[in-house]
């Protein structure tokens, strides 16, 4: 079983680079199988999601050619069928978007329920209402949504719910739809405004992405393109949240600062100093940090996939601190597992009351899902002792080379295999 083995005490100091954004790769790879010309991919973060999800679409017959470990050729002209298979794709939420474009494309799919991490429930009606209004017809078989559509004619649609998922997935099946459609209420996230980017540099007409209203006016076709995707904000506000926690300096490069004003906001609130440039961050931590109030929103407001991180860091702060977290349920796992390092907190409903400790201690932890597995390294970097991490699965379907990163930063930090192995570095550094 694979684990990070941490000692913690070091502050981080030095420069990272922030790989591609993980969120918006899998829907732009999806939407990639919408032409039959190639299309050059660039800035691919290496991450398990987005290799799944490329297996996942050779599977289908999509051409896959991985040119360097960051950059792909996809070629769609050969796709042998619109059904993707349970096994290929059960490991990743995201595998829904290949519903939205193989229906916007061959106007028919089908694609197992999504899985992914168990944050809470994350319902895909909206999505379906969506493909219904667009002229589809949609049915629940075997464990697989399966939509068909004659044609698929442009529609006015408003989301009850603010949902990113949503917003792509009717955003692309209605790029080749005729007519014209209107999107109310999306999600305005920069992986979005990306996706929509992509598609319109394919041909798509789409515009008001980024905004609460997108007007679709259908193609019939989408041709070849070379398309850069946009930095993760969530890697790099991880990253920052790391060097708020270890009383670090770190310089976050290959950022977008406008997509992290809503994390700078909340680590100047708590005591750091955040000094912005055209394209990197750098978030300076010199003293003990101080508590606040945060409550999780759609963009642009503090998001969710930053939430753990936050709460670590609030969990060394002075006073109490409330985190109210109102887009997932299952959010606060973490902190039973920060309980067992020193944390203190108490969760009631949506809502997590976190009493600030002078230290963490480290102890064996494990990481329940991506975000909260990251932040539970961010604990262990700042706490004293030794730190195992199990579970760190969920850790590498979202962060390329972390473990790496960190030691780039001063981090005391390994992978490793076996519990053999774990005691002989914990050994070695003790």
């Amino acid at each position: 079983m694979e684990q990070y083995i941490i000692k913690g005490g070091n502050p981080l100091v030095g420069e990272v680079e922030i790989s591609g954004a993980k969120n918006a790769a899998l829907g732009i790879l999806a939407a990639a199988v919408m032409t039959d010309d190639t299309v050059l991919i660039t800035n691919l973060p290496d991450v398990r999601d987005i290799n799944v999800m490329l297996d996942a679409m050779s599977e289908i017959g999509v051409k896959v050619e991985r040119i360097s470990r960051h950059e792909a050729l996809i070629t769609s002209s050969s796709i042998s069928g619109v059904s993707v298979s349970y096994e290929s794709i059960k490991k990743i939420r995201a595998s829904y978007y290949l519903l939205g474009a193989l229906l916007g494309k061959y106007k028919r799919a089908e694609v197992p329920l999504p899985g992914g991490c168990n944050i809470g429930s994350r319902p895909i009606d909206l999505h379906l209402k969506g493909f219904k209004a667009l002229g589809a017809s949609v049915t629940i078989r075997n464990g697989a949504i399966c939509a068909e559509a004659q044609h698929l004619r442009g529609s006015h649609i408003y989301l009850d719910t603010v949902s990113v998922g949503a917003t792509i997935n009717i955003m692309m099946a209605a790029a080749m739809a005729d007519g014209r459609t209107i999107i109310e209420n999306c999600a305005r996230e920069p992986h979005v405004v990306d996706v929509a980017n992509f598609l319109n540099s394919m041909g798509a007409n789409i515009k008001g992405a980024g905004t609460d209203v997108i007007r679709i006016r259908g193609v019939e076709h989408l041709h070849s393109t070379e398309y850069s995707i946009i930095p993760d904000q969530i890697e790099a506000g991880t990253f920052m949240f790391a060097a708020a926690a270890t009383k670090g300096d770190v310089m976050v490069k290959n950022v977008i600062p406008k997509h992290l004003e809503a994390t700078s906001a909340k680590l100047m609130e708590i005591g750091c100093e955040v000094e912005e440039f055209d394209s990197s961050v750098r978030v300076v931590s010199t003293r003990r940090l101080q508590g606040t109030n945060v409550k999780t929103l759609p963009y642009p407001g503090y998001p969710t996939d930053m939430q753990p991180q936050i709460g670590v860091a609030l969990s060394l702060a002075t006073g109490t601190s409330i985190v109210t977290e109102s887009i997932f349920e299952n959010r606060f796992k973490y902190l039973d597992e920060l309980a067992r390092m020193g944390g203190q907190a108490k969760v009631e409903g949506n809502t997590a009351i976190i009493t600030g400790v002078e230290t963490l201690t480290g102890a064996r932890v494990s990481a329940p899902d991506l975000r909260a597995g990251a932040a539970l390294v961010i604990a262990g970097l700042a706490a004293e002792g030794i730190t195992i991490v199990d579970d760190i699965r969920y850790i590498q379907r979202g962060y390329e080379c972390f473990d790496e990163k960190l030691r780039g930063l001063g981090a005391e930090i390994r992978q490793v295999d076996s519990v053999r192995e774990a005691q002989k570095y914990a050994w070695r550094v003790s």
